[in-house]
């Protein structure tokens, strides 16, 4: 039986939501999505924007009218069949198991940014004890926390488009060659001045529009959380709905509002993969400060990821334990209602980046690669999400049974979200997007999935 305690509120999810959302990748890793797409990069952030607008509203249907521990694997498992439930439990959970690590290693990185002199290890060594901590209090304890941490990662992109603007149509003087004809036009300035190479939305046409879909739908990670924080909501009926609508609207005007100012300011062929966006804006204005500013803002973005994978694997694991898909320690909680032994588990696995740290405190640029593996637990969370909400109405409608929250042009949108994710396999293996790797290993990854489950209920693969 359940015994999670109801303690967040609507402000608690939707930031929640917001903090597994907009992660570094937003400061630090647009530049390859531009160099890849060019200005149309605005539209492909855009259309994986709706797509992932349309999921949540699937699974906020489900979470809303069932809100329980385990989200997306609770309903795979309930209405689809054992295994779909199994693979979508544990590869959520290795995923952001994964994340959790190289989090923590960037926080101790960004730290060490103001504290050269202090070992990586030990940096992160004091954030996992902090950061646990503050998990096994309450959970209301983690939604404030969350909350602050996610504040400064909204209140910097809002600075983003404000000072932008303020440039772009008060004083483009300030910024040369800054117009909103950058958007389609060649640049007037820099190495490719007047290049009608460099010109037009889709400068590298079709294939680099495409090219950016996986790291756009790994930005847009994190979307299942509000399914997690459901279990544990005062008023799901009404905070559920409230948080996807206001959640999704505000990170596609937070993402498209950041592109649409920053590519307007600064032409797209003049800027490196490495560019960082949020400091040249600031540098701009002639804010001494913008290095200092962007360390902060990552450093706390950074640790809002890690508080999200703590609190999402451990309710994740708390959900499979009442499938019977993991052992039943991982279901019990302690009096505030916290799951603690599947808390630990979680931080055990963690705990790794400690010793990683102390070994081998340059091996961060390796693990980017393992990292990156993670696109593949996204899309695979990701396509189970419609699949259940189908076989979750059909279940629905032959017990006459009317959901709330019920998410709009029901099944065609369940159909276009599941046929968008198939093709991305697809278009990852081609061989000019150099993704083959990472096409094959999708389900090579969900047959070990597959034996694992096997193997744990006894039964011949």
């Amino acid at each position: 039986m359940e015994n999670l305690k109801h303690k967040l509120q609507s402000r608690h999810i939707q930031f929640i939501a917001l903090g597994g959302i907009i992660g570094t990748g937003l400061f630090l890793g647009a530049g390859s999505s531009i160099s890849a797409a060019g200005p149309s990069v605005i539209l492909a952030y855009l259309l994986i924007g709706i797509i992932a607008f349309l999921i949540m509203r699937q699974l906020g249907e489900m979470s809303t009218n069932e809100p329980s521990a385990g989200s997306s694997s609770h309903f795979a498992c309930t209405y689809w069949g054992k295994f779909p439930g199994f693979l979508a439990g544990w590869n959520y959970w290795a995923e952001y198991a994964l994340s959790g690590i190289a989090e923590l290693t960037a926080v101790a990185a960004y730290t060490q940014y103001w504290f050269p002199d202090i070992a990586t290890w030990k940096i992160a060594l004091f954030f996992f004890v902090l950061v646990n901590a503050i998990n096994l209090i309450t959970v209301k304890t983690f939604g404030e926390v969350e909350l602050w941490f996610s504040s400064v990662k909204v209140i910097a992109v809002c600075a983003i488009i404000l000072a932008g603007g303020y440039i772009l149509f008060f004083d483009p003087n300030l910024i040369t060659g800054a117009s909103i004809k950058n958007l389609w036009c060649a640049a007037t300035v820099g190495p490719h001045a007047g290049d009608k190479m460099f010109s037009g939305i889709f400068p590298h046409g079709f294939v680099g529009f495409v090219l950016t879909f996986p790291m756009i739908i790994f930005a847009f990670d994190g979307l299942e959380l509000i399914g997690l924080a459901a279990a544990e909501a005062e008023n799901p009926e009404k905070t559920i709905p409230k948080a996807v609508n206001q959640v999704m609207f505000l990170i596609l005007f937070l993402y498209i509002g950041t592109f649409v100012v920053l590519l307007s300011l600064c032409h797209w062929s003049n800027l490196n993969t490495s560019d960082n966006l949020f400091v040249m804006v600031f540098d701009k204005l002639g804010f001494k400060y913008a290095a200092w500013m962007l360390n902060f803002v990552v450093l706390t973005a950074a640790l809002s990821v890690y508080n999200s994978c703590i609190y999402s694997n451990s309710r994740m694991l708390y959900g499979l334990a009442l499938q019977k898909n993991a052992p039943q320690i991982f279901a019990k909680t302690n009096k505030r209602g916290i799951p603690t032994a599947a808390i630990f588990l979680s931080g055990v696995l963690t705990s790794l980046v400690v010793p990683l740290n102390y070994f081998f405190p340059n091996w961060m640029n390796a693990f980017e690669v393992i990292v990156s593996f993670s696109v593949i637990g996204s899309i695979i969370n990701w396509g189970i999400i419609p699949i259940a909400h189908l076989k979750f109405r059909k279940h629905k409608k032959l017990n006459h049974h009317k959901t709330l929250f019920p998410s709009p042009f029901y099944p065609y949108s369940n159909y276009i979200t599941i046929a968008f994710l198939a093709s991305i396999p697809l278009v990852m293996a081609l061989p000019q997007f150099g993704m083959t790797k990472l096409a094959v290993a999708m389900p090579v990854w969900i047959l070990v999935i597959y034996i694992w489950y096997k193997i744990s209920k006894g039964v011949k693969a």
